[in-house]
């Protein structure tokens, strides 16, 4: 290889958060970007064949070069991944949901491209939780992710009461997610952890035909039957 030779990019490419018409809620930019790569990292083959194939109808499958990049891969398969962009060829880094890097696995092949002086293109696209935050009505100047609270019933207490502080402490929202099947547990937790007049958003389905986004004290969400099972939701909790 011509160590001379100029570097491919690496572009960061959002997906839907859901079923929906990708050209809803995506950029043209995203579509063309599609159009013109071959080569790409995902963390899941099938479901992203079915995006490209949703948002870019007359690309041949064939043509695509598919890595996956998850909880199975091995760190050093991760210069291999990017070898193409030193070879001067562009490449796309998709999500399973959202955007590249952001609660994701695709950060640290972000971070290696750097490291390797390749150049880092993010594309516009929905991420939840800035979706969340901005229609919550909380803190947006000063949040923080927390992503998975314990699955231990007294840890996950723990942390709650750790996160109200903090809220409370910082005047800074709290964020976390929970695998989809076990939102109404937490719900059930979160209800009776909190104190009655802490704030609590649930953000559910964004994006989706579906979309559910409230806020209220605690106090108040007792008062509400709300199934989220299943549902691709976020939680954040904020104390004035």
């Amino acid at each position: 290889m011509n160590s001379s030779a100029p570097k491919g990019k690496l572009y960061l490419i959002p997906t839907t958060l859901g079923e929906c018409d990708p050209l809803s809620v995506l950029p043209y930019t995203v579509q063309r970007t599609v159009e013109l790569l071959d080569d790409y990292i995902v963390e899941n083959e099938k479901t992203a064949r079915k995006f490209i194939k949703s948002i870019c109808p007359e690309k041949v499958q064939a043509s695509l070069r598919l890595m996956s990049l998850n909880k199975h891969t091995q760190i050093s398969e991760h210069n291999g991944m990017i070898q193409a962009c030193l070879e001067g060829k562009n490449i796309g880094l998709m999500s399973e949901a959202g955007c590249p890097g952001i609660a994701d696995p695709g950060a640290v092949i972000v971070k290696l491209a750097h490291e390797k002086g390749i150049t880092v293109v993010p594309l516009v696209g929905p991420s939840s939780i800035t979706l969340a935050i901005m229609a919550s009505g909380m803190n947006g100047q000063s949040f923080a992710f927390n992503g998975y609270l314990p699955i231990e019933k007294s840890e996950k207490k723990t942390a709650l009461k750790q996160l109200e502080r903090l809220a409370q402490d910082k005047n800074q929202s709290q964020l976390f997610i929970e695998t989809p099947y076990r939102n109404n547990k937490l719900v059930e937790d979160l209800l009776a952890c909190l104190q009655p007049s802490t704030y609590l958003c649930i953000a559910c389905d964004l994006t989706l035909p579906t979309e559910y986004v409230k806020t209220m004290r605690v106090q108040d969400w007792k008062k509400v039957k709300l199934d989220l099972h299943n549902r691709p939701t976020l939680f954040i909790l904020h104390r004035m």
